[in-house]
């Protein structure tokens, strides 16, 4: 019953949307007859702008019906705003191929976000072909759309030819080793891409070989996000040498992946020579006590870095004092917060972050609750009053 009741309140949506569509499109041929009809004095004082609005939609609208898919109200009414915001409504390749014709020939939107809408492989090709074409279009989410290796291959072309977009958002695309090749070959040549999401996707660690000689001479990017991937071994080691030699890249998220000790190791090579990365997310990354000491070998010398976080590592406290030791020993050291999050500490790591906040006061140091003294805390909140005795 929910599931048939469920299916009907779509249906009942679905037909609203269509008969609100149908309306708006006799609306818009209405307007489109009265506007060959009218005066070029007339069309001077309306402007092109409403014009373009006009064509853009009458194109949807007979895109939609070629395609045979229903119109999607809400593209209608947002008009001329900057942002086109259709996420989570089911478009899939059909509804992609009807959007991808009104796309290309509109100057207004900026941003589009089409976030979970099954646009599969085939709805990313159609797209690309308007993407190519493009030059408004700044701000581009396509996660959670099952692009996979023939998307990302059609959308890289696509930005390739076309540098308009400056941040793109792929998480959660199925993106495996072989899209990587081709992400590479857009790092390298679209130096306008500034911001680039690519978590929650299966790169590898032969995906991180590919990409990080890409990492290392790409010369635009600034923000890289590739948390909850796969990159472990020689592929965690060879992407953060990439990093070693980017001069361009502030934020960079590579938490929730395999680095271990060898990929630790790397970054704080990196971190010796890298003086532009400020912000570094290395949490969940299985980096011991081991791997922490080698990183702190880049704290020790790096000058740029003001964020870390390499939480939920089983670094304990041993690593977690050899890190902050690093940073004691770097005068120069930049860091405003240092995140230790859900690791726990001992009274030696605390003694020696006080010291080091009498050093760098605006240092900003988490760490994880320690267990004994909440249980302290509960029994003096918890514990009956004994009685007290008065003396007579």
């Amino acid at each position: 019953m929910r599931g048939s009741c469920e299916r009907c309140g779509k249906d009942e949506e679905q037909k609203e949307e269509a008969t609100a569509a149908c309306e708006h499109l006799s609306r818009v041929l209405e307007a489109e007859q009265s506007s060959e009809d009218d005066s070029d004095s007339d069309l001077e004082t309306e402007g092109t702008h409403g014009l373009g609005e006009l064509v853009r939609d009458t194109l949807y609208l007979r895109s939609c019906q070629v395609h045979s898919v229903v119109p999607i109200s809400c593209f209608l009414c947002q008009r001329s705003a900057p942002e086109l915001n259709l996420r989570h409504r089911g478009l899939g390749p059909q509804g992609a191929r009807a959007l991808a014709s009104s796309l290309s020939s509109s100057l207004s939107v900026k941003r589009l976000d089409l976030r979970d809408n099954g646009l599969c492989g085939a709805g990313a090709e159609a797209l690309a072909g308007a993407l190519s074409k493009s030059s408004s279009i700044h701000d581009l989410d396509l996660s959670d759309n099952q692009l996979g290796v023939a998307g990302a291959q059609a959308l890289c072309a696509a930005l390739t030819v076309n540098r308009a977009v400056q941040k793109m958002q792929l998480s959660g695309n199925g993106l495996e080793e072989q899209a990587a090749q081709h992400l590479a070959e857009l790092l390298l040549a679209h130096t306008d891409l500034k911001s680039l999401d690519l978590s929650y996707n299966q790169l590898n660690d032969q995906a991180g070989e590919t990409l990080g000689p890409a990492l290392a001479e790409n010369t635009g990017l600034t923000e890289l996000n590739v948390s909850w991937n796969h990159l472990r071994g020689p592929g965690a080691v060879t992407f953060a040498r990439g990093l070693e030699a980017n001069i361009f890249l502030k934020v960079l998220d590579i938490s929730y992946n395999g680095f271990g000790d060898p990929g630790a190791s790397a970054v704080g090579e990196a971190l010796k020579t890298n003086n532009v990365l400020e912000e570094l997310n290395m949490s969940n990354n299985r980096i011991s006590a081991m791997g922490a000491l080698s990183l702190g070998l880049g704290l020790r010398a790096n000058q740029t870095l003001r964020i870390l976080v390499v939480s939920r590592n089983p670094m304990r406290s041993e690593g977690c004092f050899g890190l902050l030791k690093s940073v004691q020993d770097n005068p120069a050291s930049a860091l405003e917060l240092l995140d230790f999050s859900d690791i726990q500490v001992n009274t030696e790591f605390d003694d020696l972050a006080n010291s080091v906040k009498r050093i760098l006061p605006a240092l900003c140091i988490k760490t994880g609750a320690r267990k004994v003294e909440y249980k302290k805390e509960l029994l003096s909140v918890f514990r009956p009053a004994l009685p007290v005795s008065v003396p007579k």
